[in-house]
């Protein structure tokens, strides 16, 4: 993983944004599948002076990789348990009754967004007079500080919506005017990645920016067409390579069966580590600068690509594949394996698992001592005991990594 990328992310979704409005980088799930500590790291490096996540152990995680000062927002609906987790975290949470406000004063107060639902669907309330209340019970609850004001559009990564994303950004501006001309100060805030690239008007006090600030596009498209740069490369290697004869099979249910002589590349990657068994005989594998199809079905732990007839396949054995990324003038992105799968890119790399190590870098040199100290702290505090040491079965296995990992290892 870049973090130079990351930060370069950053600072071009800055440059649509006036001067006075604050970057919120969302590094929830683990920042995306990416490290959350370390993206948080590089996203404030490159601008971002927010963060945002979705539950109090998340901000606690990033609190115990060291990062102190950001502002960080808790967006998601918390248990009691979950509220003291972020509340300890010294976060922002976000209420939408009356009572949501009790139950945040009974824990001791803290910072408060009220959401209002202006069409998600999701949390928050439908009722702007229901909002009203929360933010006055806030303003007088003890120990309970009202600082911002928030919705969430369902539709700003649609452009042919009929209109939907318009209509809740009118809905939100009038309740959000309204609100603002009781506290003047509060923030409000609504954009996601999608609505800062398609309408400025979303841009208010703050945007909430996540898909984007990891160079994959808001719009399930092609990141290079917004100017945005994939931090994230995904690599296996060329385990073994065998020949396969005509009316030989590979994997389970026997669903590629040669009809050509052609050798069989096995790569240690599977939908253990969120490659997905629906890419089975659908997706290709960069090795060597060119593409190979995957074959047969995605296991736990291998798949399988056709190396073709050519007796130099065998030469291939121990070669870098890359699944996601960019090797030569080729390169996949996790928007053309989202399209395969039928989904959205987001999913592509929140799937990837623990067991697939995260290596970082910057513009493919090591990080200084102290920044992978701080990576290391990072992977530590968000992944689970044993997670991230990239083994498997004694050999290195799949890895979340830069094209230039392996000349840094």
């Amino acid at each position: 993983m870049n973090v130079a990328a990351i930060e370069r992310n950053c600072a071009r979704m800055r440059r649509e944004l006036d001067a006075e409005v604050g970057l919120c980088a969302v590094v929830k799930a683990d920042g995306y599948g990416h490290g959350a500590a370390a993206s948080a790291t590089a996203a404030l490096a490159g601008g971002a002076s927010w963060l945002a996540v979705a539950g109090g152990e998340e901000a606690l995680q990033l609190r115990a990789a060291g990062i102190a000062r950001a502002r960080v927002l808790v967006m998601g609906a918390l248990t009691p348990g979950e509220l003291r987790q972020a509340l300890a975290a010294d976060a922002d949470v976000v209420v939408w009754h009356e009572r949501d406000v009790r139950v945040l004063a009974s824990a001791g107060g803290g910072r408060a967004h009220v959401k209002l639902d202006s069409g998600m669907g999701r949390l928050g309330t439908r009722d702007p007079a229901e909002a009203s209340r929360a933010l006055a019970a806030a303003r007088e609850a003890a120990a309970v500080q009202p600082v911002g004001a928030m919705t969430h559009f369902a539709t700003a990564d649609e452009p042919d919506d009929g209109g939907f994303f318009a209509a809740q950004l009118e809905v939100f501006s009038r309740w959000a005017a309204a609100a603002r001309e009781v506290q003047p100060d509060l923030v409000l805030h609504a954009a996601n990645s999608a609505a800062v690239l398609r309408d400025a008007g979303t841009h208010l006090d703050l945007v909430r920016c996540g898909i984007a600030i990891y160079g994959m596009d808001p719009f399930g498209e092609d990141p290079a067409a917004r100017a945005l740069e994939p931090a994230l490369e995904l690599s296996s290697y060329v385990a073994e390579v065998k020949p396969c004869a005509p009316g030989e099979s590979a994997g389970y249910g026997r669903r590629f069966v040669a009809d050509r002589d052609t050798h069989l590349g096995v790569l240690p990657i599977g939908y253990g580590d969120g490659w997905r068994r629906g890419l089975s005989n659908n997706a290709d594998v960069l090795i060597a600068g060119r593409r190979y199809p995957l074959v047969g079905t995605v296991s736990m732990d291998n798949i399988t690509v056709d190396l073709g007839p050519d007796a130099g396949a065998r030469r291939l054995r121990g070669e870098r594949a890359i699944l996601i990324g960019r090797q030569g003038e080729e390169r996949i992105t996790a928007e053309e394996v989202a399209r395969r799968l039928g989904t959205i890119n987001y999913e592509v790399t929140c799937a990837l698992t623990p067991r697939v190590s995260r290596a970082y870098h910057r513009d493919g040199a090591p990080l200084e001592p102290a920044e992978r100290a701080n990576a290391a702290a990072a992977t530590r505090a968000g992944a689970p005991a044993g997670a991230g040491s990239g083994e498997h079965r004694g050999e290195p296995h799949a890895r979340a990594q830069s094209p230039l990992d392996a000349d840094l290892a």
